[in-house]
C-alpha cells in the first residue's frame, strides 16, 4: 500500500491481500471484478451495465451504493481515485496497465481518512528498461472488442543505467452493443507515464485522459424479466434513452526520496477535469467538475530510543468543484409536437429543474507509531483528524423553486491500535481495533428526507469500530494462507430512500446501528504445473436498530450481502499450454431492508485455456478462448437495494464465448 512502501505484510497489524495477476493467465480486465476474483471479503457485483461503475464491497461496505463506488476507497499507484466527498468513479481507470492490487479488507480511516471501510491500491506495471518493448492485445466478447496497444522502454542514450529514464505509452479502445439490448459502448483510454530519477528522488508523471461517447444505461429488471430474458432492458430507460457520455483528464506527480538508509518521504500532487452528460428517465444531468488534491508523507526508523522504532505522519488536502445542472428528461416526446410548454418537441433537454454549485474540500493529518519489541512482537498506534467542507450554491430560485444553498462541516477523528507477532520470518499473527467513517456525499446532502429545500442540516456521518484478528503465512513452501475474523460496530448508518412524491429523488438518512461479524479465508498455491487459489467469506450483518415511523427492521439482514460466498480458480499447465477453471457462488441475499425481497444463490463456472510465451522470433505470441458462464446460469449478479418499481436485479452475463490475444515485442 502506498502508506506501507518496502514494508513486509507479516509486520502489518490489518487483513492485507495482495493480488498478482499472474497465476489466473489472461484475465479479460473488462471490469475491476476480473482482476479482484478470488480476493476473500471482497464482493465485486459486475452490473453488465456500461452506464453504471461496478459495485464493489468490502465486509458489506459500499454494498447499498445507488451510483459508483461507495465506502471502499481507491488509490492507483498511491494517488487517490475517490473524491473528497467519497464518491469514487471508476469508468476512466485503464486496467490494462495494472500488475497486481493491493487491498486493506478492513476499516482504515486512521491512516487513510474518509470512506475507508476498505482500500484498494492499484498498481501499475514499471516500464522495462530496455530500448523499448511493444504488446498489442485484442479481447472479443459477448458483443463487445476491445484493443490495446502499449509501448515502453527506457531512454535509449542511458540504456543499462539503474537510473535512466523510462516511460510508457498505452491507448485502448473499447466498442460493442454489450451483452443485453440498450448496453452499447464506445470507450478509449490514452495512459501516459514518465519515470526518472533527479537529484536522488524518484520522480512519475503520469497522464490519464478518458473518452466515452456512448454508454448506454440497460437498467434492472423484475424477478419475472430477469426469470423470462437476462438480455432483457429497462424499458423506460430506452423510451427515455438513459445513457452518458463522458470525458476525464487527470495528470499526477509522484515524488519519492530516500531519508538517510531507513527513511523516506513521498510528495503527490494531482488534479483534472471532467464532463458528464447524463440522461436518465427521470432527469438529463449534466456536471462539469474540477478536482485538485495533494499529499505529503514522511516515515522514518530509529534504534536511539532502544528497542526499534518507526514514526509516520502525513497530511492530505483535496478540493472537488462541480458545476451541477439537471433538466427534464423529454426523449419520448423527441419526435411529436410538444404537449408541455415544458418540453419543446424534437428535444431531449427540457426546463431547467436544478443549477448549483456544489464543493467538498478536505484536510486530514495522521501520525502512526510503530514500536519493534523483543520476540518480533510489533506494536502500533495511529491517529488521524479530518475535516470536510461542503457548500452548494443554488443558482435556479423562483417563486417556486426554493433556495437549497448551503454549507455543512463534518469532523472526525479516527484512531487505530494494532498487535503483530511475527511467529516465524514469514508467519503472523495480529489482531487490531481499527475505525472508519463516511460522509454523504454533496448531493446526498443538498436531498432532505422530506423533499424539503436547503441543505441537510441533520445527516452525520457513519461511524464504524472493528475488532479484528487473523493469521497468515506461508505453509509448506507452496501456500499462502490468510485466515481473519472481524466484529464491526456501524452507528448511524447511511441509508437510502426514495423521497415520497417525488419519483427519481433519492435522500439518505441516518438509520440506527448495524452489527458485522464475519470470516475469511484465503488460499493459494502453486508448485509444479499446477496453480490453484481460492476465497470463502462468511458475512453475519443485521440491523441492530432501524425503525421508519411504525415499522422497524431491527434483526433484518443488512441487503445486498450473502451470508457466504466464494470464488476459486485452478490452473493446469503443460510446456506452454494451459487450462483454468474458475467458479463462483454465493448464498441467496435480501434486496430490501424489510427482508420481502431475495434474490436466489448461485453457481457459476467458466473454463479458459491457450498458450503462454509461445514465441516467434522476438515475438512473444499468447492466444486464449474463454467460455464463460459455462452452463448459462441465470442469477442476479447485482442487486439495487430498496429498488423502485419491482427493478431490484441486475443479470449476470449469459454464456458467451470470448477470446483475446496477446502480442508481444521483448
Amino acid at each position: 500500500m502506498s502508506r506501507e512502501r518496502s514494508r513486509s505484510p507479516f509486520e502489518l497489524p490489518f487483513a492485507l491481500t495482495t493480488a498478482p495477476l499472474t497465476a489466473r493467465p489472461a484475465p479479460r480486465r473488462a471490469g475491476i471484478g476480473d482482476l479482484l476474483f478470488a480476493v476473500p471479503g471482497v464482493q465485486v457485483q459486475d452490473r453488465a451495465n456500461p452506464a453504471q461503475d461496478p459495485r464493489i464491497a468490502i465486509r458489506g461496505f459500499g454494498a447499498r451504493s445507488a451510483f459508483g463506488v461507495r465506502g471502499v476507497r481507491l488509490l492507483r499507484d498511491g494517488v487517490p481515485i475517490t473524491l473528497p466527498d467519497g464518491q469514487t468513479p471508476t469508468d476512466w481507470i485503464d486496467l490494462e496497465l495494472v500488475e497486481r492490487l493491493d487491498v486493506i479488507r478492513g476499516t482504515a480511516a486512521a491512516l487513510y481518512g474518509n470512506a475507508s471501510g476498505g482500500v484498494i491500491d492499484l498498481r501499475t506495471r514499471d516500464p522495462q528498461a530496455a530500448p523499448l518493448g511493444g504488446v498489442a492485445r485484442v479481447w472479443d466478447g459477448g458483443g463487445v472488442r476491445r484493443l490495446h496497444v502499449s509501448i515502453d522502454g527506457g531512454w535509449p542514450a542511458a540504456t543499462g543505467r539503474a537510473a535512466a529514464p523510462r516511460g510508457q505509452l498505452a491507448f485502448t479502445r473499447t466498442a460493442g452493443d454489450g451483452p443485453r439490448q440498450w448496453a452499447g459502448l464506445d470507450a478509449s483510454h490514452l495512459f501516459a507515464r514518465g519515470i526518472a530519477t533527479v537529484a536522488g528522488a524518484r520522480v512519475e508523471l503520469q497522464g490519464t485522459h478518458y473518452a466515452s461517447s456512448r454508454a448506454e444505461n440497460t437498467g434492472a429488471l423484475t424477478a419475472a424479466e430477469l426469470a423470462r430474458d437476462p438480455r432483457l432492458p429497462d424499458s423506460l430507460n430506452i423510451t427515455k434513452r438513459s445513457r452518458k457520455t463522458a470525458t476525464q483528464s487527470q495528470l499526477a506527480l509522484v515524488i519519492d526520496r530516500p531519508l538517510g538508509t531507513e527513511g523516506s518521504v513521498r510528495a503527490v500532487a494531482f488534479g483534472g477535469r471532467r464532463m458528464l452528460d447524463n440522461p436518465l428517465p427521470f432527469a438529463v444531468v449534466a456536471v462539469d467538475r474540477a478536482f485538485l488534491g495533494g499529499s505529503l508523507h514522511a516515515s522514518w526508523r530509529t534504534r536511539r530510543v532502544g528497542w526499534p522504532v518507526r514514526l509516520g505522519v502525513g497530511l492530505e488536502a483535496q478540493q472537488l468543484d462541480d458545476a451541477r445542472r439537471n433538466f427534464e428528461n423529454c426523449a419520448d416526446l423527441a419526435a411529436t409536437a410538444p404537449v408541455t410548454t415544458r418540453c419543446p418537441a424534437r428535444t431531449e433537454r427540457g426546463a431547467l429543474r436544478l443549477d448549483q454549485d456544489e464543493r467538498a474540500a478536505t484536510v486530514g493529518a495522521f501520525a502512526r507509531l510503530e514500536v519493534e519489541a523483543p520476540g518480533a512482537l510489533f506494536a502500533s498506534a495511529a491517529l488521524r483528524g479530518d475535516q470536510i467542507a461542503f457548500g452548494v450554491r443554488d443558482r435556479f430560485v423562483t417563486a417556486t423553486n426554493a433556495d437549497d444553498s448551503g454549507d455543512r462541516t463534518l469532523r472526525a477523528l479516527s484512531p487505530m491500535v494494532g498487535l503483530t507477532w511475527r511467529a516465524k520470518p514469514v508467519v503472523s499473527t495480529f489482531v487490531n481495533l481499527a475505525t472508519a467513517f463516511e460522509t454523504p456525499t454533496v448531493t446526498e446532502l443538498t436531498n432532505q428526507e422530506t423533499g424539503a429545500a436547503g441543505l441537510n442540516a441533520t445527516l452525520r456521518p457513519q461511524r464504524t469500530r472493528t475488532l479484528e484478528a487473523g493469521v497468515q503465512g506461508l505453509v509448506g513452501g507452496h501456500w499462502r494462507v490468510d485466515l481473519a475474523g472481524f466484529h464491526a460496530e456501524v452507528t448511524d448508518e447511511l441509508v437510502p430512500f426514495d423521497i415520497p412524491n417525488q419519483p427519481g429523488r433519492r435522500a439518505f438518512r441516518n438509520a440506527g446501528a448495524t452489527r458485522r461479524r464475519g470470516a475469511e479465508l484465503g488460499v493459494r498455491g502453486a508448485w509444479s504445473a499446477v496453480e490453484l487459489g481460492t476465497a470463502y467469506t462468511w458475512s453475519a450483518f443485521r440491523f441492530v436498530t432501524y425503525a421508519v415511523g411504525t415499522q422497524t427492521y431491527a434483526g433484518q439482514p443488512i441487503p445486498g450481502v450473502p451470508t457466504h460466498a466464494g470464488q476459486g480458480f485452478l490452473t493446469l499447465r503443460q510446456r506452454r499450454l494451459f487450462g483454468t477453471l474458475e467458479w463462483s457462488g454465493a448464498t441467496s441475499a435480501t434486496a430490501d431492508d424489510a427482508g420481502r425481497v431475495r434474490a436466489a444463490g448461485y453457481a457459476m463456472w467458466t473454463v479458459r485455456g491457450g498458450a503462454y510465451e509461445a514465441r516467434l522470433g522476438g515475438i512473444v505470441i499468447e492466444p486464449v478462448v474463454a467460455v464463460e458462464n459455462l452452463f448459462d446460469r441465470r442469477y442476479a449478479a447485482s442487486l439495487v437495494v430498496n429498488a423502485t418499481r419491482g427493478r431490484y436485479f441486475e443479470p449476470g452475463l449469459p454464456r458467451r464465448l470470448t477470446a483475446v490475444i496477446r502480442v508481444a515485442r521483448d
